[in-house]
């Protein structure tokens, strides 16, 4: 599969209310302090972990890994251009292993090996937080080709959903919402950028009709809820 490089540059996920209210959802399941120890899975531009350090001045600045390396990561954390499974073997300790919008880019074997390091990796009492795409009635502005590629995700994310349970067990489901309110305009640069892991493998010329769809669909603003599953696995 393409590379993911835009998800988190320029869109809802890299606004400053997303990443706060993203982080004051954290808040209500991690206890944070100055010695807390974050490993952020597939963190993109880190915009979640470098407001993290920004508010709480970690002792030991939080890690993100991910296998593309963007120009713009935040200063303020460690960036690893990194495979996972292969940093996870280091066994290094966190008490909070965050796995957003990136599960379903392992494949099921994989992703249970991610899972079992990851626990091998967490202090006493560390949380492992996994976030990804409500699956049912999901609100996302599609157009046709898009929303069938969107539903063939989200049903292999329901597979992985799946073996996450049976590997980890004791597990706990929330919901994290975020109503945003976006210019079509705006949303229209998403689109073209591929922003959603759906949109990398359709042509150009699927992109640009499907551009026309959304906007005969759409008013000038567009407005949904961005709804994503969590699922919490406490040591």
């Amino acid at each position: 599969m393409k590379r993911l490089k835009n998800w988190d540059n320029k869109t809802w996920l890299s606004s400053k209310s997303y990443i706060f209210q993203f982080n004051k959802f954290l808040k209500k399941k991690i206890n944070f302090n100055k010695n807390s120890k974050m490993l952020d899975i597939g963190c993109g531009r880190a915009n979640i972990i470098s407001a993290l350090q920004k508010k709480y001045k970690f002792k030991n600045k939080p890690i993100g890994i991910d296998v593309v390396a963007n120009k713009d990561v935040k200063k303020n954390i460690i960036f690893k251009k990194i495979d996972a499974l292969k940093y996870l073997k280091k066994q290094k300790k966190y008490d909070l292993i965050l796995i957003k919008q990136t599960a379903h880019f392992f494949s099921k074997t994989n992703l249970n090996r991610l899972l079992i390091l990851a626990k091998k990796s967490l202090n006493p009492k560390g949380k492992i937080l996994i976030f990804s795409l409500k699956t049912k009635n999901n609100k996302i502005p599609c157009f046709k080709k898009m929303r069938k590629n969107l539903e063939k995700s989200l049903n292999r994310d329901e597979a992985l959903f799946k073996i996450i349970k049976k590997n980890l067990k004791v597990i706990s489901y929330t919901n994290f919402n975020f109503k945003v309110n976006i210019s079509k305009q705006k949303y229209v640069r998403m689109l073209r950028e591929r922003y959603i892991s759906c949109l990398l493998n359709i042509s150009d010329k699927d992109i640009k009709l499907g551009i026309s769809e959304i906007k005969s669909k759409y008013k000038n603003q567009i407005k949904f809820t961005d709804t994503l599953k969590c699922i919490s696995y406490r040591k």
